[in-house]
């Protein structure tokens, strides 16, 4: 059978993010590979580009710190990157491939509920210890796998909250109208957010879904456009989104509420939609204005932002944060676990209940983190400004999309 050649990338971490060539530490140097398969081109890239910076930025610090101390004794971080080419499939054959022939001894699950659930089978065949640092969607975890384990909290942890503040602030809201991209996650969230709607009592007067790769969301923007909802909620990624915005504007679409999940979380789309960006609302799983102490390498949020500005010149986001942590959690399993048994490991993972720059991170029975409360945000003035929790609210809720 046919099996497409899967670009590889083994770094150190000490070269650029973007660096595609091949490098490896220091011949005879203790190390311990993680396995990143990840969508570097395609559709998906710029996703994978922010999965790359967190992990990189972990594995610069864990071995600047001299390594993972593994029962007294210290190995450095490598990871070895593969590019499926924002094609599912594909990324479970990176997946088995980086296990079976690489000498992979953890894994970093792929990007996103869908490809991250398809690998996890892969995983979970070869008792690989996997962390999937981008996928919420619940039918991720319902598979009653030992040895994955999930940094996002289940899609009604966003669309609840947001809701609730929507049905608060806004009177005017009587009709949703929804429209998601026909793949795992994005489809999950806006299933979600119907329940939520409909729990608020809300009407749902459209919900359809648009197919990967759709270029041309005109007609499905009338449809929209003549059922005058107050209320547009539509989901996908980055580059989906931005897409359907344009397409919003040039049909002078406006409502009282206009929500997208997830791209608003991302600086670059913020740059790319300038004005018409103004007063989107979204939700993610974690915010830079979060202040946390952790027991982590990075320690306290701030410790985290700062040292991502440092490396990169960005604000991080939630994706950047998610990746991160990842590798974060598992230095403090394999270091309690004094082993690089996958077994002892993973029973480490399983029972971790730990305070981390990114926030109490404790795994339900299914493995999906349940210990966080996410932020909800809207694009005020080209920046992104926390609605709930109370706890890190920088601002008030604006009504009306320009």
């Amino acid at each position: 059978m046919y099996r497409p050649r899967l670009a590889r990338i083994s770094c150190s971490l000490l070269l650029a993010i973007a660096s595609f060539g091949v490098s490896s530490l220091a011949s005879g140097q203790d190390v311990i590979r993680f396995g990143a398969p990840l969508p570097i081109t395609g559709p998906l890239a710029p996703e994978a580009v922010k999965q790359q910076q967190g992990y990189n930025l972990w594995a610069e610090e864990a071995n600047k710190a001299g390594g993972i101390n593994v029962g007294g004794k210290k190995y450095k971080v490598e990871i070895v990157y593969s590019d499926y080419q924002s094609n599912t499939p594909r990324s479970v054959q990176a997946t088995e491939q980086m296990i079976t022939q690489d000498n992979i001894n953890f894994m970093f699950g792929p990007f996103g509920s869908g490809a991250a659930k398809a690998a996890s089978t892969i995983s979970e065949k070869y008792k690989m210890p996997t962390l999937a640092a981008s996928a919420s969607s619940s039918q991720v975890y319902d598979q009653n796998y030992k040895y994955l384990f999930g940094t996002f909290t289940p899609n009604d942890t966003l669309t609840t909250p947001l809701t609730q503040i929507i049905k608060a602030k806004a009177a005017d809201v009587k009709k949703v109208a929804i429209l998601a991209r026909n793949d795992l996650f994005p489809l999950a969230i806006a299933q979600e957010m119907e329940k939520s709607a409909k729990a608020n009592g809300l009407e749902v007067v459209y919900f359809e879904k648009y197919a990967i790769n759709t270029l041309d969301h005109s007609a499905t923007l009338s449809q929209i456009k003549s059922l005058a909802p107050q209320w547009i909620f539509i989901t996908g990624y980055t580059n989906d989104l931005l897409l359907i915005r344009k397409q919003m504007v040039d049909q002078q679409i406006k409502s009282v509420v206009t929500t997208m999940i997830a791209g608003p979380a991302y600086q670059e789309f913020i740059d790319a939609a300038g004005k018409s960006g103004e007063n989107i609302t979204s939700a993610s799983w974690w915010h830079p204005a979060e202040k946390y102490d952790g027991k982590d390498i990075f320690g306290t949020t701030s410790n985290f932002v700062k040292l991502f500005k440092a490396k990169y010149n960005l604000e991080p986001d939630y994706a950047h944060a998610s990746a991160a942590v990842c590798g974060a959690l598992f230095q403090m399993a394999i270091e309690k676990a004094g082993s690089l048994d996958r077994e002892k490991v993973r029973e480490e993972l399983a029972k971790m209940d730990v305070l981390t720059f990114y926030g109490p991170v404790k795994f339900g029975a299914n493995g999906q983190i349940n210990s966080l409360e996410p932020p909800v945000f809207q694009i005020q003035d080209a920046k992104p400004v926390v609605l709930f929790p109370a706890a890190i609210k920088q601002g008030e809720l604006k009504l009306g999309v320009n």
